[in-house]
């Protein structure tokens, strides 16, 4: 079976203080779970240089892609590029083909030192075209650079899409439990798990106007390991 992983890197110390709620990694998660791509697993970074590039390098290095967002922008902060030139041993420099997308936008003497910072590209990168403020991200080896502002970053995964090669698609399917807490089915969950090692068993409770209840999460890749999982569960809960 063909696992396809990726690791996302969410860049900026706005989201680290709080000031900004991250929305990137679900958009990125449910974009690629139809292509058979999973998430493995997903940091939260500083505007630290060093910081960003040891990750950069050390996801690249776990993971089939990566996904960075945030930190490609205009300011002295936007350090994102440079730290992925630095991740892989690249030169950075102003490349004409992202001069030319910012021409769409901006008028020649419109393109300051600052908007210029924007057309850094590291050496032998791929554009990715960015459909709604026009500076592009780009990909370096297998890692994807985007934009931190989120209706940006999910405009510019439509040019990554034909970029992935991806693997067995993932189920899941969803029993629902009212009445009945994670204390009264964990047990049972664990065993049920244990006799089931290639599906993964979540359990998610809920508290409303109606009551109190938990919803069971079950994937797998093999849609007859899902039956026999949801057999048992649903066993468990009829008795």
């Amino acid at each position: 079976m063909n696992t396809v992983t990726a690791g996302v890197l969410l860049i900026g110390d706005e989201l680290l203080s709080g000031r900004t709620q991250d929305t990137n990694l679900k958009t990125i998660a449910e974009f690629l779970a139809p292509l058979g791509v999973q998430i493995g697993e997903a940091r939260i970074l500083a505007d630290e240089a060093e910081i960003i590039s040891a990750n950069v390098r050390e996801f690249s290095e776990r993971f089939d892609y990566v996904f960075t967002t945030g930190g490609i922008g205009p300011t002295h902060d936007d350090i994102t590029a440079d730290c992925v030139a630095a991740a892989f041993g690249l030169g950075i420099w102003q490349r004409q083909d992202a001069v030319d997308e910012l021409l769409k936008r901006y008028d020649p003497d419109d393109l300051n030192e600052a908007r210029l910072r924007m057309a850094r590209i590291p050496d032998g990168a791929s554009l990715i075209k960015n459909p709604v403020s026009l500076a592009p991200g780009f990909q370096t080896n297998n890692v994807f650079t985007l934009a931190g502002v989120p209706q940006i970053m999910r405009a510019m995964l439509e040019d990554v899409e034909h970029r992935i090669e991806g693997g067995a698609i993932m189920s899941k399917r969803t029993i629902a439990v009212q009445g009945r807490g994670e204390g009264d089915v964990g047990g049972p969950l664990g065993e049920i798990a244990e006799n089931h090692p290639n599906v993964s068993i979540g359990s998610y409770p809920y508290f409303d106007g109606d009551g109190y209840g938990l919803n069971i999460v079950i994937r797998a890749f093999e849609s007859s390991e899902l039956d026999k999982c949801e057999a048992a569960i649903r066993k468990f809960l009829s008795e």
